[in-house]
This record gives structure tokens, sequence and C-alpha cells, in this order.
């Protein structure tokens, strides 16, 4: 359990710092959202091909699927298209409201099932979020939403797809590689919009290739010692971390809204971390 926790602990880091790293790029428009998610894709993919090449003499095979691919593809493709229309607030609150949604969904209707005490800890962290991005939670536009949710579908589907993964490092490098090309493919189809700077390549290629990338693979393997409610439920604590990130990074103040809303996501991670899933014996016929 140790080791599960201290990796789930890096991957959640590595996702609020992949998180700062999007906003940054974006939201000073220093490359646009088709190049973004090309460069973020093409950078991890090559990061792990080296990394496996030369760290597997015996061999340098990759692993992955197809249909973790194309998960992987369209949660990076649809997050960085839907935060050219939604504030941060809004676009953090649908993302993870949809990964829970998905991952919840799943978990339940494979028998897994909350203590009462873990269904309060959930809610606590819910609420948690829901207070912490309150402030900036705006109308979304319906388009900046519908690709935002669909992140938020993939990006869980994807997650699950990492349980029971034997070799994350493979798989992770293997999905990279196969996503790469379709990220290409959009970039070709958007070329009259493409722009760029140094800056904004440089950010791309840091998310790609050490927040995404290694961070996934991380993640792969906390995923092992992780049930669906638990892989869920831990993910909502990247934006109490991105937002204290913002603080250490970005100079934003410390606010009490901020220490509130984290020691509530926090503290409900820990209540459902605390009590075990009951997994349910399936029923002999289907409805």
């Amino acid at each position: 359990m140790g080791r599960t926790f201290a990796l789930t602990v890096l991957a959640m880091v590595a996702f609020a710092a992949n998180s700062l790293l999007c906003r940054a790029a974006l939201g000073e428009r220093t490359i646009d959202a088709a190049s973004f998610t090309t460069v973020r894709l093409v950078s991890g993919a090559l990061t792990l091909w080296l990394i496996v090449r030369f760290t597997r003499r015996n061999t340098a095979r990759v692993s992955g699927d197809w249909v973790a691919a194309a998960m992987l593809f369209l949660y990076a493709v649809a997050f960085s298209f839907a935060y050219l229309s939604l504030t941060a607030g809004t676009g953090a609150l649908i993302l993870f409201g949809l990964v829970q949604l998905t991952m919840f969904v799943v978990g339940l209707r494979g028998g897994e099932r909350f203590a009462p005490l873990s269904w309060t800890g959930f809610a606590i962290a819910v609420a948690g979020v829901a207070y912490l991005v309150s402030p900036g939670v705006a109308a979304p536009s319906p388009v900046g939403a519908a690709l935002m949710a669909l992140a938020g579908v993939a990006w869980g589907v994807y997650s699950l797809r990492g349980r029971g993964v034997p070799d994350p490092l493979s798989a992770t490098a293997g999905n990279f590689i196969r996503g790469a090309p379709l990220a290409l493919l959009v970039s070709a189809l958007m070329i009259g919009e493409v722009h760029g700077s140094w800056r904004g390549a440089a950010l791309a290629t840091a998310s790609g290739a050490v927040t995404s990338a290694i961070g996934y693979v991380i993640w792969y393997a906390a995923l092992r010692g992780l049930n669906a409610t638990r892989a869920a439920t831990v993910q909502l604590s990247v934006p109490a971390i991105a937002a204290l990130g913002g603080v250490l990074l970005l100079s934003e103040p410390v606010t009490a809204r901020l220490l509130l809303s984290s020691l509530a996501i926090l503290g409900g991670i820990a209540l459902v971390f605390t009590q075990r899933s009951v997994k349910l014996a399936s029923p002999a016929t289907s409805d």
C-alpha cells in the first residue's frame, strides 16, 4: 500500500504540473491547440521510446493497445481545444466531474460498492473541488464544455484500461507511439491555424516528455494497486495541487478558500482510502 500511495502522489503532482504547463501555453496563445497536442504526444512518444530502448537491452518492444491510444489522443486533443473557450475553473470542474462519473459507473457495473463513510468522503471531496473552482466558474461555451466532457470520459476510460497492465512503461510507450500520428493528422487538417513560438514549443515539450509521458507511466503503475472507485476519487486532488502550484510558481495569493477546499478534498479522499470497497457477487441473470 505504501508503494501505491507514493506512486499515486507522484502521478497527481505530474497531472497538476501538466495542467499548469497547458494553461501557460494556451492561455498566453504562445502556440495553437493542435500544435500543442502534437508536440505533447510526439515528445512523449520519443521520450518513452528512448527510455525503453536504453533500459531494456534484451528487448525494446513496446506494448499498449489501440483503444487506450485512441483514448489518450482523444483526451489530449479535446483538452487542448476546450481550454481555448473555457475558464480554468469551468474546465477543471467539467473534466474531473466526467472522469469521476465514467470511472464510478464502470466500477459500480463491475460490482464495486462504497461503504457509507466512503460515500461521505467522496461527497466532501466533490464539495471541496466545487468550492475551489466556483469563483472562476462562468457560463461555459457549449462547444468548449462538450469537448472537455469528452476529454473527461476519454481520460476515465484510459485510466481504466491501465488497471492490471503488467508493464506500465511498455504500455504507455506503445500508447503514445500510436497516438502521435493521430495528433499529426489533426495538425495537418488545421494547417491554416498553426502558430507558435519557442516558448510554446518548450512548454508543450515539457508537458509531453515529463508530466505526460513519465507521469502516465507512474499512474499506470499506481493503478495496479487501486480499484476503480479509489482511482477516480484520488484524481479530485489535482485541482487543489494545481492551485497550490499556482501559489508557489505564479505568485498567486494563499487564500482561506484555497486552504479550506484543499482540506476538504484531501480529507475526503483520506476517508475513501480508509474504507475497504466491497465486491458484490454478479447476479445469475441480467435484466
